[in-house]
């Protein structure tokens, strides 16, 4: 009779008379049924459990002698999304369907689950258990001939497996090629040097088929498989950090796009560069996405500065920025993307805008898009280094499916690996298990969703209805509490403060103390005679864990509090303010929350023009805008004591570095020229970006002179020119020592048989001496080796930094000119290039 019942409870001890219960069929709105027995109960008056349509979770339990013969195959619970059934002694469960045979295909839930509104643990439809150690992030799989999917993965002793069933015993070893002795399905490929990044993709489409494409910090591969020769063998200054293959922009041929020391690099399949530009900082991840859905693949990096870059060839044409290193780029639908960072954090973007993002105590090491549910829409699917995966919504991050390994992930694949027409998803663990994973079918996901949607809709209204009834009594009791003219002892217990009580905040600039460095400072206090018990501040790139909390003592209680703040990046930042207010008795506190922006240069305090030094760099452009435009961006991108009062041209205002010091000086004229003076070039790009971007500037050419830098960069110039021919000179030497060795060891060999012992000692003396020789020089070409990269690096920077002045064509011009004058080594028309930019050829 118990129509609305959405929790059944039947219990039962030894001898319980359970036979007046109705039916169970009548409760047609039940979405939980758990059944308890003991010795001797009687279940039979049970209505076959297939008649509960809308139950979404059953559990059975059992102990010794219960009988469970009345129970309906499961597989007739065509809404059920979860099923937990555990048994003791004795209990029947040979009535259970064999949980593949299942609709949802959920099988046997464990208890993990408990609680999530259409999780499901997904059952794998088959298990690989691979003799090798897999290298996180170094996962794919590839179609070698066209038509069978291998996956191939990089081992840590600088080798690549290729797994392939499909084809036993028609493979031979070959010179690079080589068959494993403890698996006939896997190929071994020697790099001989530690992989960093590999991949698959069609690189030549006059082959029809994958090829493998293997990175390292010197080298890049590119390897037919298939054909066993490789397609080009390229050594890459800057390294190989992260690869991705496919067509870019209105390059006509598909490229092996690299990421490696703050540059990026894209080869056809003959080994020819057709893309190269630079990038902030070490890139950690790439990904090829149509990003503004014009039909053309934007690359996306994601780098060691925190930043996620969107490259229209090489023009940036967008830039997020984020808290911690990006470790991984997946496109999924539409305009969205995936990422992870180096903290454990999780997300998804729409073009520029963060739909949804969540943070672990455990490391995000792969990301997929993948259709798990079949409604259409790929999930993101997540391995973590606990070993667990799961899949969550694009759109809100909720999980819907979950599994778990017993080491940790190491990539997240797919592909039609049993060749039976259907696209399956591929876990691997670092350990070599390998799983594999089919997607519900779109009628049982249908079923599960909207049972789903239901409950989750009521529980929802369900709190937000307890929310509002706890804050309606809080308001009569403060009602009650303003009418008085003091507040007792009790009330202050209980946390009752005055109706009109605000919580204020401000910023400003805090110049230090011989304790404490110049900051920005935070104030937050009351509007009235209460105290602040505890502040808890949510903020992205300024703490460390996003949070910051300040807990006073309970001496030290008062109505205000002083939080420093020293943001290590010019970005403006959005920090979500919670603070505890009640009286200092009080055991319950009213909790106050709001949010306040800190300007992107709120590390800049205003200083005295007259005195202020004047830097020996600067940068000039003109631009077609009223001098109170400019004022009006300076009043909301820096923390001023008062606005800024606009002033006729020409205007002039100067700040001090809270970081280092330094001046930064601002003027402009009657004619619209503009002067940044500053010795740091990135503090330059920075304003010149955010001036652009608020006058909505698209094209800006600009001027820059800094003497300091440029000379700076001459002298690490010298030293890459210096580097590569200490590198050939070391290169050569080891080739001639190669050759002596070759020829003592003869000559020893040839003593020992001779029974020469005296010469045999001798030369064998000596190759202890050469060899020792060797070994020191190979440190020496390390050593050149690691100056090299650290030089090239910063020359990329000098490039990047260059180009941040310019916007629009501009800044792609002068990045192209920079990288010819490079190439061609003229030093000269490189700086000329950084000083007044590049003339379109």
């Amino acid at each position: 009779m118990y129509r609305q019942v959405s929790l059944i409870l039947i219990a039962g001890g030894k001898g319980v008379n359970t036979s007046y219960i109705t039916p169970l069929s009548m409760y047609r709105q039940v979405s939980l049924i758990l059944i308890t027995g003991g010795k001797g109960v009687n279940t039979s008056y049970i209505t076959p459990l297939s008649m509960y349509r809308p139950v979404s979770l059953i559990l059975i339990a059992g102990g010794k002698g219960v009988n469970t013969s009345y129970i309906t195959p499961l597989s007739m619970y065509r809404q059920v999304s979860l099923i937990l059934i555990t048994g003791g002694k004795g209990v029947n469960t040979s009535y259970i369907t064999p949980p593949l045979h299942l609709q949802t295909g959920t099988g046997i839930i464990d208890t993990d689950c408990w609680g999530q509104t259409g999780v499901i643990m997904l059952v794998p439809i088959f298990t690989l258990k691979l003799n090798h150690k897999i290298n996180p992030r170094m996962v794919s799989v590839g179609k070698y001939d066209g038509i069978h999917p291998c996956l191939t993965a990089a081992t840590q002793a600088g080798k690549i497996f290729i797994h392939n069933p499909h084809t036993r015993g028609q493979r031979a070893s070959s010179n690079r090629l080589v068959q494993s002795s403890q698996d006939s399905d896997i190929s071994l490929l020697n790099i001989n040097q530690t992989v960093s990044c590999l991949t698959t993709g069609v690189l030549d489409p006059k082959l029809g088929c994958d090829s493998l494409i293997v990175g390292t910090q010197t080298n890049l591969l590119a390897y037919d498989v298939h054909n066993n020769s490789d397609l080009f063998y390229k050594e890459i200054v800057d390294g190989a950090n992260a690869v991705v293959v496919g067509k870019l922009g209105d390059v006509s041929s598909p490229l092996a796009l690299i990421g490696g020391n703050c540059a990026l690099q894209g080869f056809d399949c003959s080994g020819n560069d057709l893309f190269w530009t630079v990038t902030g900082d070490n890139v950690r991840s790439l990904a090829l996405f149509d990003f503004d859905g014009d039909g053309k693949n934007e690359l996306l990096v994601g780098s060691e500065d925190f930043d996620i870059r969107v490259f229209k060839e090489d023009e940036i044409v967008a830039e997020m920025n984020e808290s911690e290193t990006i470790t991984s780029l997946c496109p999924m639908n539409g305009s969205r993307f995936g990422y992870t960072l180096s903290n454990g954090t999780v997300g998804v973007y729409d073009r520029a805008v963060r739909s949804w993002r969540m943070k672990s105590k455990n490391l995000a090491m792969s990301i997929h898009a993948f259709d798990l549910n079949s409604d259409g829409v790929c999930e993101l699917v997540t391995g973590w280094s606990n070993g667990k995966i799961d899949a969550r919504t694009d759109r809100t991050g909720e999980v819907i499916f979950k599994d778990t390994f017993s080491s940790s992930i190491a990539g997240v694949v797919e592909g039609d690996y049993r060749m039976d027409g259907k696209t399956q998803l591929i876990c691997c663990s670092i350990d070599g298990e390998v799983r594999g994973y089919l997607p519900s079918s779109q009628q049982a996901t249908g079923s599960l969703m909207d049972t789903s949607v239901e409950q989750e809709l009521v529980r929802e209204l369900s709190q937000k209805k307890q929310n509002l009834l706890l804050e309606l009594k809080n308001y009569q009791e403060n009602s009650k509490a303003d009418s008085r003219v003091q507040v007792n002892e009790h009330d202050g217990q209980m946390g009752v403060i005055p109706a009109n009580t605000q919580l204020q905040t401000a910023l400003s600039v805090n110049m230090g103390s011989e304790t404490q460095s110049a900051h920005v400072e935070l104030s937050i206090s009351t509007s009235n005679d209460t105290i602040i018990r505890a502040v808890q501040i949510f903020a992205e790139g300024i703490f460390e864990g996003e949070s910051h909390v300040v807990h006073p003592s309970s001496q030290q209680l008062t109505g205000r509090i002083h939080i420093p703040i020293c943001p290590p990046k010019d970005v403006p930042v959005d920090m979500h303010i919670k603070a505890f207010v009640g009286y200092r008795s009080s055991i319950q506190f009213h909790v106050f929350e709001l949010t306040r922006q800190l300007p992107r240069f709120s590390m800049y305090v205003q200083s005295n023009t007259a005195s202020a030094p004047e830097p020996s760099s600067f940068v000039t452009f003109t631009i077609s805008e009223r001098v109170q435009r400019v004022v009006l961006w300076i009043n909301q991108n820096f923390l001023l004591p008062e606005e800024t009062e606009t002033q006729s041209t020409p205007f002039q205002i100067s700040f001090t570095s809270l970081r280092d010091g330094g001046t930064l000086l601002i003027t402009m004229k009657s004619n619209g020229e503009i002067t940044v003076r500053t010795d740091d070039m990135d503090l330059a790009g920075e304003i010149i970006q955010s001036l652009a971007a608020f006058l909505a500037i698209e094209d800006l050419q600009v001027e820059a002179n800094f003497p300091k830098y440029f000379e700076q960069l001459r002298k690490v110039l010298g030293q890459v020119d210096d580097s590569h021919s200490v590198h050939q000179k070391l290169t050569a030497d080891m080739a001639e020592q190669s050759n002596l060795i070759r020829s003592m060891l003869v000559q020893a060999e040839d003593a020992r048989l001779m029974r020469d012992i005296k010469n045999m000692k001798k030369r064998y003396t000596e190759l202890y001496d050469l060899n020792r020789d060797i070994i020191n020089s190979y440190k020496i070409r390390c050593n050149n080796h690691s100056e090299l990269i650290n030089n090239l690096k910063f020359v990329n920077q000098a490039i990047q930094r260059a180009g941040r002045l310019r916007i629009g064509k501009h800044k792609v011009q002068v990045i192209t000119a920079c990288r010819d004058a490079i190439r061609s080594n003229n030093i000269n028309a490189l700086f000329r290039i950084m000083r007044v930019g590049a003339t379109p050829s």
